[in-house]
């Protein structure tokens, strides 16, 4: 009656061994490391090879680094104590940037977990700390949402212009004044016309007509509609460009997220550095399209020191000279988007880019008189560019469609399209909140949470070993397993943990117990009702199992709330709430329930239970 079958005891087994070493690594902390990642845009890591450069520059510095971990942005290098850390980070430094006014990568002091080589092969691996643990900065930025539709404004202006000048329509100047593009005319039938042509070309207008003492003109004022629009996606692109931004400081679990209609939190756990963190926020990133000087002798002439008049010398990828004219043929701004594909012709990997009105007329004008000629795609950053492809112009390209191809792999493609589409902000934004965490109040935050669980724990332990004699021992264990399988969970999942998940947990230690104390009290129920002590034990599980199940479906509807429509610290709440309600509910049924049959299984004559007194009515 009170016997599980060998496999099910094997599989509870199994699980709690797997929560143990999930667990594991959150007990070994964390140690010095130095991480080195790409510094440009156009530079892509090759983990392999850094490896074993990292490895060099510190056997020539005669310091021994404790295990070097890559992954596809990083490459690190763990160390015993701070000073080998430190000395560890100037020789990496030195070797991987000769030049230090033009760094190629970012070399950083981080903090790697200091498990096993065992453990981190399984990758059973530490909890990230939130910001309020383990220390760092915050910051609130403010986006200019003017400036992203006053900038979309100017780009209409000149697209008006070129668009009129198409359509032969004359026009007596066009400027922008405050939210509006303003277009003036002599006469009232190019008024006309051209409200004609405006219409049929653009949707995200609103156009109405006027007059200027004896000029007729046209005040052009983007729609509610397209001012969302153009908000908004500035809005996520200003947060895609920081993300690829900070994975250059090396955080582990950078939090990065909207609040509001126009601000986005950045918080960097673990980053000490203030004015590192705003150098690499604040940094500015230009697309520009421009045309190669492929005269003969000419780039040889350049990197000899006589460069022509008119050009400059950037680098590509590979590290190769290119000779580009300083003529801009079109920048960043006429991009609207960069995607990854195919070659319709020899299906090879290729970009795909999506220019705007005014950037496809320039282009097509473009490709049509230079065809056979290559064309650079730069990016420029800080003041320094770097060629990023430089396709041969094979056709006039029209449309606003363009693709470049030609020797790239797959990987290639992405990476490029990624840089095209993400290397600059949509919208200027300024910091309004700065709050910088030290390590020591992250420090003392954790002892507060870990001993307010630790002290609920053994109070929680006392009462159910005082009231439930044996079976408040198996309770407890049951509730220490819980906590075990939610910390694994936590772990494999990579969550972070901040001080309300802490308290979920705390709290979800005084729930997980109640599961017990429904099931305790029934088989007490069972006992005072002239049951035998098998059939207590099977009833008190069986029947109290419904109560259980409601009250956890219940609390957990309320958990999935908060997750869905909380944000920030109450989704932190939220998932560890959740978690820990599932693993309760495996731990105070099955576990506890294996326990009891461990003890009471095998008795088959079996007078009395160990589960306090229990009080029968007239005794």
């Amino acid at each position: 009656m009170n016997r599980y079958p060998l496999w099910k005891n094997l599989l509870i087994g199994l699980v709690l061994l797997w929560g143990l070493i999930y667990t594991l690594p959150n007990f070994y902390g964390e140690v010095p490391a130095v991480q080195v990642s790409s510094g440009k845009a156009t530079l892509k890591l090759d983990p392999g090879t850094v490896m074993k450069r990292v490895e060099e520059s510190l056997g020539k510095a005669g310091l021994q680094h404790d295990g070097l971990f890559a992954d596809l942005t990083s490459v690190r290098a763990r160390f015993r104590d701070t000073d080998t850390q430190l000395k560890a980070k100037d020789a990496i430094e030195k070797a991987f940037n000769p030049d230090p006014t033009d760094p190629s990568y970012v070399v950083a002091l981080n903090l790697l977990s200091a498990s096993p080589q065992w453990l981190t092969s399984i990758h059973a691996l530490p909890m990230y700390l939130g910001l309020d643990l383990r220390g760092g900065v915050h910051f609130l930025l403010q986006v200019d949402m003017k400036g992203a539709v006053t900038k979309r404004l100017d780009a209409t202006a000149g697209d008006l212009r070129t668009l009129l000048r198409d359509k032969n329509v004359r026009h007596a100047g066009i400027s922008r004044e405050g939210q509006n593009v303003v277009v003036k005319f002599r006469e009232a039938e190019a008024q006309s016309r051209a409200r004609a042509v405006i219409m049929a070309a653009n949707n995200d207008l609103q156009i109405t007509e006027g007059q200027d003492g004896a000029d007729f003109k046209l005040t052009a004022a983007l729609s509610p509609l397209a001012q969302k629009s153009i908000q908004e996606s500035a809005l996520k692109q200003n947060i895609t460009t920081l993300h690829n931004r900070i994975n250059e400081l090396g955080v582990a679990e950078p939090v990065i997220q909207q609040q509001g209609l126009d601000r986005i939190v950045v918080q960097l756990p673990g980053v000490q550095d203030v004015a590192k963190a705003k150098d690499i926020l604040g940094r500015t990133a230009t697309l520009e399209i421009r045309m190669v000087d492929d005269t003969p002798g000419a780039l040889e002439a350049a990197v000899g020191g006589a460069i022509p008049a008119g050009t400059e010398v950037y680098n590509d990828r590979d590290g190769r000279p290119i000779l580009v004219k300083k003529q801009v043929v079109l920048t960043g701004e006429r991009l609207t988007d960069a995607q990854p594909g195919f070659d319709g012709q020899n299906h090879e990997p290729a970009v795909h880019l999506t220019l705007d009105s005014a950037g496809a007329r320039i282009f097509k004008d473009v490709t049509r008189e230079n065809i056979n000629k290559r064309m650079a795609i730069l990016l420029i950053e800080k003041g320094k560019g770097e060629v990023v492809t430089a396709p041969v112009i094979r056709s006039e390209i029209g449309g606003g469609r363009v693709q470049i191809s030609g020797k790239m792999s797959s990987e290639e493609a992405t990476d490029t399209a990624l840089l095209l589409r993400a290397g600059s902000l949509a919208a200027p934004m300024e910091i309004i909140e700065e709050r910088t965490i030290g390590p020591s109040l992250g420090a003392e935050n954790i002892s507060k949470g870990f001993h307010s669980t630790l002290w609920g724990f053994v109070a929680i332990a006392v009462f159910m070993c005082a009231y439930y004699m044996l079976f408040g021992l198996v309770s407890v264990l049951a509730l220490a397993s819980n906590l075990l399988l939610l910390v694994a969970l936590l772990s494999l999942l990579q969550a972070t943990l901040t001080l309300p998940g802490i308290a979920a947990i705390a709290l979800t230690l005084g729930m997980a117990i109640d599961a017990n104390v429904l099931i305790n009290e029934r088989i007490r129920e069972e006992l005072r009702n002239g049951a035998t002590p098998q059939a207590a034990i099977h009833a008190g599980y069986d029947r109290a199992f419904d109560t259980i199940l409601d009250s956890n479906v219940t609390t957990l509807i309320a958990g999935i709330a908060l997750l869905v429509f909380g944000s920030g610290p109450v989704r932190g709440f939220a998932v560890v709430h959740c978690l820990g309600i599932l693993t309760s509910m495996f731990s105070a049924i099955l576990v506890s329930r294996g326990l009891v049959n461990l003890v009471y299984g095998k008795k088959r004559k079996l007078d009395k239970l160990a589960i306090g007194q229990v009080w029968k009515p007239g005794l």
